[in-house]
């Protein structure tokens, strides 16, 4: 073995005990005949044949749905934040970069929990609009809105650090360059800084959206399961049905279509020009 193999076999097989092993032991367990807990049963396509027949698709579609309609919001809500923690904010940077970080440090499901005491009937919000003002309104708790403020709520900052650096990367000499050359503050953002700054864009939304696929504490918590996405779905397979064969077939689908969706995305840009390479 080379002296540069062996100096990358430790992290090769990290990878290959904690990445590859765990994905090929559910492609494997998704052949398995129903409600069984070996890998010795016979190989059988029993359980995709029964997610075929059945309405599992609409769950992959709100979930496919949800993730898409995150990433679109999220990328007009993130671009001028991270516009301006690396242009505008100066030496606050550090200080709004860290109040955008703090919350990661809160679990999730207590987050969300939080939103619900903040949008529920008589909660901080429709309480104080009653109390203050006399205005009756309507909850949104446990809605499609709901859902999806929750989601860009929590997924925020997987857009916004990656945009944040790709934004960063632009030179400012670039800026300057074409300024002189005429260009107006708009064909600046539009042909300098927006191409420049895409790699870190295209990144930010690739890993929103793949976090976003896989949300399921949203649903619960703020949808009160009126939109089922597909990991609830999974869950469920996992756990009260106890049919793990059947949730690792719609776990291997659920990988099958994102990856898909990716590849797809990705064939339609240039890497290399993206990254600036030649």
């Amino acid at each position: 073995m080379s002296p540069g193999f062996r100096a990358s076999l430790p992290v090769i097989i990290f990878l290959l005990a904690g990445f590859a092993a765990p994905l090929i032991a559910v492609t494997w367990f998704s052949f398995m005949p129903a409600r069984t807990f070996a890998f010795s049963g016979a190989a059988t396509l029993e359980n995709y044949r029964t997610i075929i027949e059945s309405t599992s698709y609409i769950s992959f579609l709100w979930s496919l749905a949800l993730a898409a309609v995150t990433v679109v919001l999220l990328a007009f809500i993130a671009y001028p934040v991270a516009y301006g923690l690396v242009r505008v904010f100066g030496k606050w940077s550090m200080l709004v970069t860290l109040l955008f970080t703090i919350p990661l440090f809160v679990s999730e499901n207590i987050r969300l929990y939080g939103w619900v005491l903040f949008l529920i009937k008589n909660g901080v919000l429709l309480g104080t609009l009653k109390s203050l003002f006399g205005i009756q309104a309507e909850s949104m708790l446990f809605t499609l809105p709901a859902i999806i403020l929750g989601m860009v709520y929590v997924y925020l900052p997987f857009m916004l650090f990656p945009m944040s650096l790709g934004i960063s990367m632009v030179p400012q000499d670039t800026r300057d360059a074409a300024v002189d050359l005429g260009a107006s503050r708009w064909q600046v953002f539009r042909e300098v800084e927006l191409p420049l700054s895409m790699p870190g864009i295209l990144i930010g939304c690739l890993l929103t959206f793949v976090l976003a696929v896989g949300a399921i504490a949203e649903a619960k918590v703020l949808g009160g399961q009126q939109i089922i996405p597909i990991t609830h779905d999974i869950e469920i397979a996992f756990t009260y049905a106890q049919n793990w064969p059947l949730g690792a077939a719609l776990a291997v689908l659920l990988m099958i279509v994102v990856g898909a969706l990716v590849l797809v995305v990705l064939r339609r840009f240039d890497l290399d020009e993206l990254l600036g390479r030649r």
